[in-house]
């Protein structure tokens, strides 16, 4: 189990550094962003289950070869056998960090799920002040406001999208089409809940490079997909036209009395609409997606991945 501990180390090594910063520096991504995202994903997951693997299987080295063999010398130890071994202080620092590693990242998915599932509320009822529900959009309300704006509250009770009315005057109807497509694709896609599991991981080891590049990457990606969402409906000419006349109300007053600045402070873990150089230049400059065998393989890749520590975990003799 020593020999898992170490292997499990230095995947974690791989993943919280040299592999993230790889990805993020990567052009491919913008050319398949579902397989990107899934990529994502697997470093996150694989990450976190290697670094609590390590430091667990360490800690149990001194109780047994295999989980099992830990489970019951684990048994003996607490009850009193003589016979049973028992692990130094070295070995329960490591135990009592992956402990504390596992329940700091659970405590912090739910503090983060919990704080902006409550701004989220907030907004709602702010919004039911300063909004009229669409006419022609159902799910849409229209803030009675000049600053071009538009963006989406996701719930599991009911997702609305907000249009400002400034915004609504100046598209034309096609423009309008492509807004509503990508804010669509934000909610029905649940982009929110991939948000918010980054969110939360960089919340929990800020300092980790994998953090960092993850949640930039991520906020990212979740736009590329709502373009190409966008895309089916309309022509790349218009939606750049729809998303440069958003993004001009993104750049707008930050005041709290703005009813305009309510998506950047009340709806934490809501995609953004900023609309990025790259994104610009995927507009602009559109490249072919990624062939289905190489978007095959990038995602086979990222399952494998995350086999690897889940087999050591449950299986660690294999590496033996």
């Amino acid at each position: 189990m020593l020999l898992t501990s170490y292997l499990l180390a230095g995947l974690a090594i791989l993943l919280a550094w040299p592999i993230p910063v790889a990805l993020s520096r990567a052009r491919w991504t913008a050319r398949s962003p579902f397989a990107a995202m899934v990529v994502w994903q697997s470093i996150a997951l694989a990450g976190g289950l290697s670094m609590i693997g390590a430091m667990l299987f360490w800690g149990l080295e001194p109780l047994g070869g295999t989980l099992l063999d830990a489970l019951d010398g684990g048994i003996r130890l607490i009850s009193g056998n003589p016979a049973a071994n028992s692990p130094g202080i070295v070995h329960i620092f490591a135990l009592s960090t992956a402990t504390l590693l596992g329940f700091h990242l659970i405590l912090t998915l739910i503090r983060a799920a919990w704080r902006i599932t409550r701004q989220r509320s907030r907004h709602r009822n702010i919004l039911r002040l300063l909004t009229e529900e669409s006419t022609s959009n159902p799910g849409t309300l229209v803030l009675d406001h000049e600053t071009p704006i538009a963006y989406c509250l996701p719930s599991f009770s009911g997702s609305i999208t907000v249009l400002s009315r400034g915004l609504v005057q100046r598209l034309s109807p096609e423009e309008l089409r492509a807004v509503l497509a990508h804010e669509k694709a934000h909610l029905e896609q649940r982009h929110d809940l991939l948000l918010l599991a980054f969110t939360s991981w960089n919340d929990a080891l800020p300092w980790l490079p994998t953090s960092k590049h993850s949640m930039a990457a991520v906020q990212e990606l979740v736009e590329m997909l709502a373009d190409d969402a966008a895309l089916r409906e309309v022509t790349p000419q218009v939606l750049l036209r729809a998303l440069l006349t958003v993004a001009t109300g993104a750049l707008g007053e930050s005041d709290m009395s703005n009813p305009a600045a309510l998506p950047s402070t009340a709806t934490g873990g809501a995609p953004t609409e900023e609309l990025s150089s790259y994104r610009l230049r995927r507009l602009l400059t559109p490249q072919p997606p990624l062939s289905t065998a190489l978007r095959a393989m990038i995602i086979s890749a990222a399952v494998l991945l995350l086999a690897l520590p889940t087999t050591m975990l449950i299986a660690p003799g294999l590496f033996a």
